[in-house]
């Protein structure tokens, strides 16, 4: 076919030697963590006098049909010498031999020569390898960035009044970023409109493969009590826990480089009043859960199997899945402490009542005074009981539950990456099947429409390029984004367990206070 024969590979340098190109080429990591899919050609379907090309180093490749309007001529008939019918000058085209068969294993970025086995490419990056480069890289990204955005949820207030009130939040913003109109500013939001704001997020940003943080659960029934409740503690204990949930949802949101940058990130945080958010019933909670899990099962069903060939992504996949097991036991562990405590709290009262009742019924007045005395002490056990159920729940319990969400949406930039990888390997087939019709249009000897299957095979050559050029950039991204979600997981995990242990230790002190207060009491009994 004229259109591929004609095409010209790209430049190739004049005075590199061989043994250059090797040792080039072994230090070919990317800044981004290079893909192990990108420029891995095959070095045998070169002719052989020709020098073999520096790895490119950029994450695009050079564009192959920038020059596919320069041919044409018919082809003749002795170019479908090739079993599929299609011409090829020396092989050096990437799509001459795409007839190959679709397996389970992964394809190649080039095609493979048909004149007979080549020597081993002496440039495949090692995916072990390249996961310490891309730690490094990361690193040094995120040292290079300077994210100086702080951001807090007070003020819960009702609007309006019955079924159809609803809260509002005054969110505040500290930056010195110049990409914020000013240093200081606030304004109101309600829960629906955080929901809406993850929806445009992950419209745009989950498709290159983004961790987008998943925004708290809905609670009809804590809602509810809410709207039609009056002074309920229960309602005062669910405003309190959403307000800290949606400032984890924001604090994530403006800690992460791309997000950072979203124009609807800023319309947000700036922003006097919001469109009304709708169809939010799917996007958080229970909805949000099946969605991702709706999501896997698309990607389970897949007609072309994925056998992934680089191990990084299949170890890493297994460890999540793992982890997001080990975490929802946790969180129902953490659950039974924090309704343990919740429990001992209320038999504390019940005891202190009882012996402070016990105590007024005593006629010796030293024991009367020091069961009044032990009464007072369990009413403030009781207190340090509340507050350590309180501690329980919103440092431990909270944080397991916001880390169950986002692993759920790790599992879906895994997701992602195989979708775009399906669309890819559907292509290539379309192509395959394109070249085939051609080949027997070639040997029909029908020229009238040949041009329009010409026109439909560089369309797909182009499409098959630009889908495998978005699987390695969605293959980089992931790969930097669990990166990230391990190191900021850390960091939580280590900023907590020492809040947590604090405020245990705080707890074990005060109740040390109280006994040693009331111990002379009990001696001084006669």
């Amino acid at each position: 076919m004229a259109a591929s024969s004609d095409r010209n590979p790209p430049p190739f340098p004049d005075t590199v030697e061989p043994e250059q190109i090797l040792s080039d080429t072994a230090d070919g990591d990317s800044d981004e963590g290079e893909d192990i899919f990108v420029n891995n050609s095959n070095p045998a379907a070169l002719s052989p006098g020709e020098s073999q090309p520096d790895e490119v180093k950029s994450e695009e490749p050079p564009d192959l049909f920038s020059q596919e309007d320069a041919s044409s001529s018919a082809p003749s008939l002795s170019t479908t010498a090739k079993s599929n019918g299609v011409p090829s000058d020396d092989d050096n085209d990437l799509f001459t031999d795409a007839h190959v068969e679709l397996t389970t294993e992964q394809p190649s970025s080039s095609a493979t020569s048909s004149s007979g086995p080549g020597p081993a490419t002496s440039f495949s990056p090692n995916p072990a390898a390249m996961q310490p480069k891309s730690m490094e890289q990361l690193e040094e990204d995120e040292a290079e960035d300077d994210f100086d955005v702080d951001v807090a949820i007070t003020n819960p207030e009702k609007v309006g009044d019955g079924m159809n009130a609803y809260m509002a939040y005054k969110v505040s913003t500290r930056t010195s970023l110049p990409m914020f109109r000013t240093k200081t500013f606030s304004v109101r939001r309600r829960f629906s409109d955080f929901l809406g704001l993850y929806e445009k997020l992950a419209v745009k940003q989950s498709l290159h493969g983004c961790i987008i943080p998943p925004p708290p659960e809905k609670s009809v029934v804590g809602m509810t009590k809410v709207k039609v409740g009056k002074d309920d503690p229960s309602s005062a204990e669910f405003v309190e826990r959403r307000r800290a949930a949606l400032e984890r949802y924001l604090q994530r949101v403006v800690s992460h480089p791309s997000l950072l940058q979203d124009p609807d990130v800023h319309e947000f945080l700036e922003k006097d009043e919001l469109p009304r958010a709708v169809n939010t019933q799917m996007l958080s909670g229970a909805g949000f859960l099946k969605m991702i899990n709706k999501a896997s099962d698309a990607v389970n069903k897949m007609t072309i199997k994925m056998n992934e060939s680089d191990t990084w992504f299949e170890d890493k996949l297994q460890e999540v899945e793992n982890e997001e097991q080990q975490f929802r036991k946790l969180h129902a562990v953490v659950d039974s402490l924090v309704n343990h405590r919740k429990e001992l709290c209320g038999n504390t009262a019940v005891f202190a009542k009882s012996m402070a009742m016990l105590g007024n019924s005593e006629d010796n007045t030293a024991l009367s005074r020091a069961l009044s005395q032990l009464a007072e002490v369990e009413d403030k056990m009781e207190q340090l009981h509340q507050e350590q159920a309180a501690s329980d729940f919103f440092i431990f319990s909270e944080l397991l539950a916001d880390y169950i969400r986002l692993l759920g949406t790790v599992r879906g930039c895994f997701d992602q990456r195989m979708r775009v990888w399906q669309r890819w390997q559907e292509a290539q087939n379309t192509l395959q099947k394109k070249r085939e019709a051609e080949a027997k249009l070639l040997w029909a000897n029908k020229p009238d429409k040949l041009q329009q299957a010409k026109e439909e095979i560089n369309e797909w050559e182009a499409r098959v390029t630009q889908y495998e050029r978005d699987f390695d950039k969605v293959g980089v991204t992931v790969r930097k984004e669990v990166l990230r979600f391990e190191k900021e997981k850390a960091k939580d995990f280590k900023s907590q367990i020492v809040k947590y242990l604090e405020s245990m230790l705080q707890s074990q002190q005060r109740f040390i206070k109280f006994w040693e207060a009331f111990l002379p009491e009990a001696k001084a009994i006669a």
